[in-house]
């Protein structure tokens, strides 16, 4: 495994749910977003990407419009990007293992 594909996939792990966890300890953004907080612990813990663009999207006066899902849903590709990422990693790893 190389060395940049590591440090792109650590990053790509840590980078997003730091950022929430900042911004939901030392803002009130994440508060005025979600209603409760179970949704930014589930962001936090599984989809950190898709929180973070759906705070980003996110209208105080009329909620998320069809702009606002397209960014969701970017978000959300990312997410799944960043963990197709991981196992790919991770099937290199085991495929370099077994020919050493």
């Amino acid at each position: 495994m190389s060395v940049l594909g590591w440090i792109i996939s650590v990053l790509l792990t840590i980078a997003p749910r730091i950022i929430l966890l900042i911004l939901w300890l030392f803002t009130p953004f994440v508060s005025a977003v979600f209603p409760n907080w179970i949704a930014p612990l589930l962001g936090l813990l599984a989809l950190p990407f898709t929180a973070l663009a759906y705070m980003i999207a996110w209208d105080p006066t009329s909620g998320l419009g069809g702009l606002g899902w397209l960014i969701v849903i970017g978000g959300l590709a990312l997410d799944l990007g960043s963990y197709a990422l991981g196992i790919y990693v991770s099937r290199a790893q085991k495929a370099d293992a077994r020919q050493a």
